[in-house]
């Protein structure tokens, strides 16, 4: 996805690149802040979060748009290549777990996610279903949101847990092509950003445990952190940006900015 705004007298754009969760967010931004910075062109441009970090680190975007936090191997990538990453968190998110409207299921535990998505559970009639096979889709291994549902989902927090994804999972590449399928497929089962869900999915409430109560996602629940699978989402710049995209990100900052991320259907960082 490719969303590019420029006009006369404007200077080369300030590419802003990654999270597929976020290029809506960075579209919405965008076209706000250039209405008014018109002497201001931005670039925004999706692939997923591991795209975005690696296009910082090989110098080719001024602004990462990540789902997650970078990791210390990636960072020493990009110092050795005279990169300093500055990490700016500029909203919340919960990862929502969903299924068709047709599903009668209305809740499963993380443990329950767990041996779905690792392969140990496969028919829903083993967690209070039909008897029909679970068909499981995750986004593709550049996706920052696959990446943190492995390590808080699939391995349950647990670095040392050696669970992977199971290689009937179908990897899909975009969050929208993940609700395409699960909403005209009723074995399906998928995870998104908060900002995807719509009328067409039905969102799975989620328990940390079977002692736990089991919590819907959204604005309240991710937070005040009764939600299990929410996360941050991030901007990060080399440590000298420049005064065009220190400004853009001063402005997803600002009260004005927030109220975009709300708009959009994630989780400003401060009630507004």
């Amino acid at each position: 996805m490719l969303f590019i705004s420029a006009g006369c007298g404007r200077t080369k754009a300030v590419q802003l690149k990654g999270s597929d969760t976020m290029v809506n967010l960075g579209e919405a931004w965008t076209e706000k802040f250039m209405e008014e910075n018109p002497s201001i062109a931005i670039a925004v441009t999706g692939g997923g979060s591991g795209t975005g970090i690696a296009a910082l680190i090989n110098r080719t975007t001024d602004i990462a748009m990540t789902s997650r936090e970078m990791q210390e191997k990636e960072i020493k990538l990009a110092n050795q290549n005279g990169v300093y990453p500055r990490e700016i968190k500029v909203a919340n998110d919960g990862i929502a777990l969903v299924v068709s409207p047709q599903n009668p299921i209305s809740k499963l535990t993380l443990k329950q996610l767990s041996d779905i998505f690792s392969g140990k559970i496969t028919n829903w009639k083993e967690v209070g279903g039909e008897d029909k096979r679970i068909v499981a889709l995750s986004r593709d291994r550049n996706s920052g949101t696959h990446v943190f549902f492995l390590e808080n989902v699939v391995k349950l927090g647990n670095k040392k847990n050696k669970e992977e994804f199971a290689k009937e999972v179908l990897m899909m590449p975009s969050s929208q092509a993940i609700v395409e399928e699960v909403a005209g497929n009723s074995e399906a089962v998928g995870y998104i950003g908060l900002g995807y869900l719509n009328k067409r999915l039905k969102s799975i409430a989620v328990a940390k445990d079977s002692a736990s109560p089991f919590i819907l996602p959204g604005d309240e629940s991710v937070t005040n952190g009764s939600y299990p699978i929410a996360r941050g989402l991030y901007l990060y710049t080399d440590r000298n940006p420049g005064i065009d995209a220190t400004n853009f990100i001063d402005f997803a900052l600002s009260k004005e900015g927030q109220q975009i991320v709300k708009q959009m259907d994630f989780v400003p960082l401060k009630n507004l």
